[in-house]
Protein backbone atom coordinates (compact mmCIF):
# COMPACT_ATOMS: atom_id res chain seq x y z
CA UNK A 1 0.00 0.00 0.00
CA UNK A 2 1.26 3.35 -0.87
CA UNK A 3 2.47 5.50 1.84
CA UNK A 4 0.64 8.66 2.37
CA UNK A 5 1.50 12.02 3.32
CA UNK A 6 0.07 11.30 6.81
CA UNK A 7 2.01 8.33 7.23
CA UNK A 8 5.36 9.96 7.06
CA UNK A 9 4.79 13.01 9.62
CA UNK A 10 5.99 11.44 12.62
CA UNK A 11 8.60 9.92 11.19
CA UNK A 12 12.50 11.87 11.70
CA UNK A 13 13.94 13.66 8.66
CA UNK A 14 17.77 11.69 7.97
CA UNK A 15 19.41 14.71 5.14
CA UNK A 16 22.27 12.52 2.96
CA UNK A 17 24.54 13.84 0.54
CA UNK A 18 25.56 11.26 -2.14
CA UNK A 19 27.73 11.45 -5.05
CA UNK A 20 27.72 10.06 -8.86
CA UNK A 21 31.59 9.76 -9.50
CA UNK A 22 31.72 9.52 -12.69
CA UNK A 23 35.35 8.32 -14.08
CA UNK A 24 37.09 9.01 -17.51
CA UNK A 25 35.41 6.36 -19.66
CA UNK A 26 31.89 7.61 -18.27
CA UNK A 27 31.49 4.67 -15.59
CA UNK A 28 30.00 5.55 -12.26
CA UNK A 29 31.40 4.25 -8.83
CA UNK A 30 29.02 2.21 -6.77
CA UNK A 31 29.81 1.50 -3.24
CA UNK A 32 28.29 -2.08 -1.32
CA UNK A 33 27.33 -1.26 1.78
CA UNK A 34 29.55 -3.40 4.84
CA UNK A 35 28.30 -6.07 6.54
CA UNK A 36 27.15 -5.26 9.90
CA UNK A 37 25.76 -1.74 8.45
CA UNK A 38 21.50 -1.26 7.61
CA UNK A 39 20.68 -2.68 4.03
CA UNK A 40 24.10 -5.05 4.49
CA UNK A 41 24.88 -6.20 0.77
CA UNK A 42 23.39 -3.50 -1.33
CA UNK A 43 24.79 -1.17 -4.15
CA UNK A 44 24.65 3.10 -3.54
CA UNK A 45 26.26 6.20 -4.64
CA UNK A 46 28.58 7.04 -2.35
CA UNK A 47 27.61 9.88 0.54
CA UNK A 48 26.45 9.94 4.12
CA UNK A 49 24.66 11.89 6.77
CA UNK A 50 25.18 16.07 6.87
CA UNK A 51 25.98 16.73 9.94
CA UNK A 52 24.69 19.64 12.33
CA UNK A 53 26.20 23.07 11.01
CA UNK A 54 27.51 21.29 8.15
CA UNK A 55 26.19 22.42 4.17
CA UNK A 56 25.40 19.05 1.94
CA UNK A 57 28.40 19.72 -0.10
CA UNK A 58 30.71 19.75 2.37
CA UNK A 59 29.41 16.66 4.47
CA UNK A 60 29.86 14.92 0.86
CA UNK A 61 33.74 16.08 0.76
CA UNK A 62 33.73 14.85 3.97
CA UNK A 63 32.18 11.62 3.69
CA UNK A 64 34.64 10.94 0.53
CA UNK A 65 37.46 10.97 2.57
CA UNK A 66 36.58 9.38 5.31
CA UNK A 67 34.96 6.11 2.91
CA UNK A 68 36.91 6.09 -0.42
CA UNK A 69 40.06 8.27 0.79
CA UNK A 70 39.77 10.36 -2.04
CA UNK A 71 39.20 14.49 -1.97
CA UNK A 72 37.59 16.91 -3.89
CA UNK A 73 36.41 20.49 -3.69
CA UNK A 74 32.92 22.01 -3.73
CA UNK A 75 33.42 23.61 -7.00
CA UNK A 76 33.90 20.00 -8.54
CA UNK A 77 30.07 18.78 -7.11
CA UNK A 78 27.39 19.84 -9.51
CA UNK A 79 24.01 19.36 -8.26
CA UNK A 80 22.26 16.49 -10.13
CA UNK A 81 18.98 15.55 -8.43
CA UNK A 82 17.43 14.50 -5.51
CA UNK A 83 15.80 11.55 -3.56
CA UNK A 84 12.83 11.82 -1.25
CA UNK A 85 12.02 8.44 0.83
CA UNK A 86 10.14 7.11 3.67
CA UNK A 87 11.52 4.08 5.28
CA UNK A 88 9.67 2.13 7.90
CA UNK A 89 11.37 4.35 10.91
CA UNK A 90 12.90 7.65 8.89
CA UNK A 91 12.33 9.77 6.17
CA UNK A 92 15.63 9.88 3.81
CA UNK A 93 15.93 13.60 2.02
CA UNK A 94 19.21 12.64 -0.32
CA UNK A 95 20.87 15.55 -2.36
CA UNK A 96 22.63 14.05 -5.55
CA UNK A 97 25.40 15.49 -7.06
CA UNK A 98 27.80 14.84 -9.66
CA UNK A 99 31.77 14.95 -9.35
CA UNK A 100 34.15 14.39 -12.71
CA UNK A 101 37.29 15.13 -11.06
CA UNK A 102 38.86 14.01 -7.30
CA UNK A 103 42.28 13.60 -6.21
CA UNK A 104 42.97 9.86 -5.01
CA UNK A 105 42.13 6.61 -6.17
CA UNK A 106 38.70 5.46 -4.76
CA UNK A 107 39.14 2.94 -1.60
CA UNK A 108 36.70 1.17 0.78
CA UNK A 109 37.87 2.87 3.40
CA UNK A 110 34.62 1.00 5.51
CA UNK A 111 34.51 -2.19 4.35
CA UNK A 112 32.37 -3.66 1.33
CA UNK A 113 33.30 -3.79 -2.18
CA UNK A 114 33.70 -0.89 -5.24
CA UNK A 115 32.45 -1.00 -8.44
CA UNK A 116 32.46 1.31 -11.51
CA UNK A 117 29.39 0.78 -13.93
CA UNK A 118 28.19 1.78 -16.93
CA UNK A 119 24.67 3.58 -16.70
CA UNK A 120 22.95 1.36 -19.14
CA UNK A 121 23.99 -1.24 -16.22
CA UNK A 122 23.51 0.14 -13.22
CA UNK A 123 19.91 -1.85 -12.69
CA UNK A 124 21.92 -4.87 -12.80
CA UNK A 125 23.23 -4.12 -8.68
CA UNK A 126 20.89 -4.63 -6.07
CA UNK A 127 19.89 -0.71 -4.46
CA UNK A 128 18.74 0.74 -1.69
CA UNK A 129 14.92 1.60 -2.75
CA UNK A 130 15.61 5.24 -2.15
CA UNK A 131 18.38 5.19 -5.29
CA UNK A 132 16.44 3.56 -7.88
CA UNK A 133 14.75 6.83 -8.49
CA UNK A 134 17.74 8.26 -9.54
CA UNK A 135 18.93 6.19 -12.45
CA UNK A 136 16.68 7.55 -15.14
CA UNK A 137 18.67 11.05 -14.52
CA UNK A 138 22.20 9.20 -14.25
CA UNK A 139 21.41 7.37 -17.62
CA UNK A 140 20.40 10.90 -18.85
CA UNK A 141 23.28 12.92 -17.91
CA UNK A 142 25.72 10.06 -19.43
CA UNK A 143 24.24 8.34 -22.06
Amino acid sequence: MPTTAADTTALPMVLVSAVVLVDADGRVLLAQRPAGKRMAGLWEFPGGKVEAGETPEAALIRELGEELGIDTAESCLAPLSFASHAYDDFHLLMLVYVCRKWKGQPQPMEGGDLAWVRAARLRDYEMPAADLPLIPAIQDLLM
